[in-house]
């Protein structure tokens, strides 16, 4: 299983990163990205971190760990800064909270997030629009489909409007909690109540992580 957006104690997670990484690993991931909320006050310290943890991890254990960030509540107008600032100290992933309809994320952030070049994941797009469907696509950005509650709420919109902008999308959990960890049963419950057909689920539980661990430089060799 892959899985790009997860938290630890470091942002509003309860599990330690290597704990949090140990528990998917038992699981049954075989790659996942840890994606603690950010802004520019707590950035170094986070990335830092996760990139000790994730890489001792990696290391001794069969999963590959990334350390990564999830933007959240940014200024829309400094999220390229904090993307690339975030990547400059050793980031491998950077997701960005997008614009969900349970919270009251800045309009325009889906935009700023689709228009920077060091973003990888636009996590819970909600309501996004085609037009910002197509800067996904025309930039290699990948579309967030989510388990968690609330942030699912858009999964169908999501899928939809990817589809027709020829967007990649990517199923992640978000988790918080051990029990938020994704499981073969709730991944494909998810995906296929995004109104997916079954060689639509099988791209985005396998060949689109596939193709983003590709582009972040990390070809997997495993089977999910």
């Amino acid at each position: 299983m892959y899985d790009f957006h997860t938290h630890s104690f470091l942002s509003d997670g309860v599990l330690s990163p290597i704990e949090l990484i140990r528990r998917a690993h038992v699981r049954g991931y075989r790659a996942m990205a840890v994606t603690d909320h950010v802004g520019l006050g707590n950035l170094e310290y986070v990335v830092k971190t996760l990139v000790i943890d994730c890489g001792q991890a990696t290391k001794r254990w069969d999963i590959l760990a990334l350390p990564g960030v999830e933007i959240t509540h940014v200024p829309k107008d400094d999220i390229d800064l904090v993307a690339r600032t975030a990547k400059e100290l050793g980031a491998k992933l950077v997701a960005v909270h997008g614009e969900t309809p349970v919270e009251p994320v800045e309009p325009g952030t889906n935009e700023a997030a689709l228009r920077s070049d060091f973003v990888d994941v636009l996590a819970h797009p909600g309501l996004i629009t085609v037009e910002e469907a197509r800067l996904a696509a025309e930039k290699g950005i990948y579309l967030e489909v989510s388990t968690r509650k609330g942030h699912s709420l858009a999964n169908g919109h999501v899928v939809k409007t990817a589809k027709e902008a020829g967007a990649i999308t990517v199923l992640d959990s978000d988790a918080h909690e051990p029990d938020d960890l994704l499981t073969p049963d709730i991944r494909q419950k998810v995906a296929k109540g995004a109104g997916l057909s079954d060689d639509e689920v099988h791209a985005l539980l396998e060949t689109n992580p596939r193709k983003l661990l590709a582009k972040l430089g990390f070809p997997v060799a495993h089977p999910a």
